[in-house]
C-alpha cells in the first residue's frame, strides 16, 4: 500500500513538473557560481534576459567589480559576492547574503570549476583536493545550503554543470574527471531522491566549448605540448561547441526542468560509446595516451597557466588555429592576463 502511495505521489510530482515546463522566470533569483567569465558569464546573461535577478560569486573580488557594471547594463539587479565554494563557511555566508538582499534563491547554477592538464605522474594530492573541493564539494555545499528553503516553498531549480568528462574518463585530466564523475553521480542521485518535492535537478554535461578557458587552465609536464592538444581540441569547429549556443541550451533545460543534457554531437557520441562499451573504451583511451598525448617530463609537477605558457615563445600556427578561442577569451572576460598574443592577432 505504501509503495502504491509513493508511486502515486511521484507521478503527481512528475505531472506538476510537466505543467511547469514553460514557467516564466521573470523576477526569480538565479545564483551562479563562477559567473564572472566563460560559460558562467554567458549563463548570467541568459538568465538576465529571462528577467532574473542575479547573484554572482567568484573568488576574485576585482573580477567581480569589473563585470558587475556590464551585468547591470543588461537590465538585471545584480549582487556580487566573493566566495570560494570549496569553503563551506563562505558558501553559507553567501546564501545568507543572497537571502538578505532578495529573500530567497530560486535557481542555483553550480558552474565553478578548475582545469588541470597533464599526465597522472605529475599530479599531486593537492591537485585532486582542489578539484574535488571546487567541483564536487562546491556543488554539495551550495546545494545543501539552498535545499531547506526550496523544500519549504516546494519550488526551486538546481542546475549542475558537470562535463562529458564526468561520463567518459579522459587521459591527462584525472583530477578534473574524478571530480566531475562525483558531481554527476551526486546530481543524478539527488534528482531521484527529491522527485515529487517541487524541486528539479538538471545535470548538464558539456563537451568541449569555445569559451577561451584553455588560457586559464593549468598545465603540468610538457606544458607547451599539453597546451597544444588541449587548446586545439577546445577551439576546433565540429569538435568544440559555440559557448553562446551552449548557454542558451542550458537555460532552456533549466526552464523545462529536464533531467539532463549532454551538449554537442561529439560529446553525445563519446558518452554513447562509453555506455555501450565501458570495458573497451578505457583501453582505447589508453592507446591514445601512449601514442599521441605528451609523455611525462618538462616542468614536471610545476603548473603554469595557459596564458603564461602561450606567451613563452611565438606560436603563430597554434594562435591561428585557436583564433576562435582567443576571440571568445576576450569576449567572455578570460583576460586580463598577457594580452600580447591577442593584440597581435586581433586589434581591439
Amino acid at each position: 500500500m505504501s509503495t502504491f502511495q509513493d508511486l502515486k505521489r511521484w507521478l503527481a510530482g512528475g505531472s506538476a513538473f510537466m505543467e511547469q515546463r514553460d514557467t516564466d522566470l521573470r523576477g526569480q533569483v538565479a545564483l551562479i557560481t563562477g559567473g564572472t567569465r566563460g560559460l558562467g558569464f554567458l549563463l548570467a546573461r541568459e538568465f538576465a534576459r529571462e528577467g532574473c535577478k542575479l547573484v554572482i560569486c567568484a573568488r576574485d573580488e576585482a573580477e567581480l567589480a569589473r563585470v558587475k557594471p556590464e551585468m547591470e547594463g543588461w537590465g538585471a539587479e545584480v549582487l556580487t559576492i566573493q566566495c570560494d565554494v570549496s569553503d563551506k563557511a563562505q558558501v553559507d555566508s553567501m546564501i545568507e547574503q543572497a537571502n538578505g538582499r532578495f529573500g530567497r534563491v530560486d535557481i542555483l547554477v553550480n558552474n565553478a570549476g578548475v582545469i588541470m592538464v597533464g599526465p597522472y605522474h605529475e599530479m599531486k594530492l593537492a591537485d585532486y583536493e582542489q578539484a574535488m573541493g571546487i567541483m564536487y564539494w562546491g556543488v554539495v555545499y551550495t546545494t545543501q545550503a539552498v535545499l531547506p528553503q526550496m523544500r519549504q516553498r516546494h519550488s526551486g531549480r538546481i542546475v549542475n554543470i558537470t562535463s562529458v568528462g564526468g561520463k567518459v574518463p579522459v587521459p591527462h585530466l584525472l583530477p578534473y574527471v574524478s571530480a566531475k564523475f562525483a558531481a554527476t553521480a551526486y546530481s543524478d542521485g539527488l534528482r531521484a531522491e527529491i522527485a515529487g518535492e517541487g524541486i528539479s535537478v538538471t545535470t548538464i554535461a558539456p563537451g568541449l566549448m569555445r569559451t577561451g578557458s584553455y588560457l586559464n587552465a593549468y598545465f603540468k609536464g610538457e606544458q607547451e605540448q599539453e597546451l597544444t592538444w588541449f587548446g586545439l581540441g577546445d577551439n576546433t569547429p565540429l569538435i568544440s561547441m559555440d559557448a553562446e549556443r551552449a548557454a542558451r541550451q542550458i537555460v532552456t533545460a533549466a526552464k523545462n526542468r529536464e533531467a539532463g543534457r549532454i551538449l554537442s554531437i561529439p560529446a553525445n557520441l563519446a558518452a554513447l560509446i562509453y555506455g555501450l562499451f565501458p570495458t573497451v573504451t578505457p583501453d582505447i583511451a589508453g592507446f591514445v595516451n601512449r601514442v599521441i598525448l605528451p609523455k611525462p617530463g618538462g616542468a614536471g609537477p610545476q603548473k603554469s597557466r595557459g596564458m603564461a605558457v602561450n606567451e613563452r615563445k611565438p606560436r603563430p600556427l597554434f594562435n591561428a588555429l585557436t583564433v576562435l578561442g582567443q576571440l571568445a577569451a576576450k569576449r567572455l572576460n578570460q583576460y586580463p592576463g598577457p594580452l600580447s598574443v591577442l593584440n597581435k592577432t586581433h586589434k581591439a
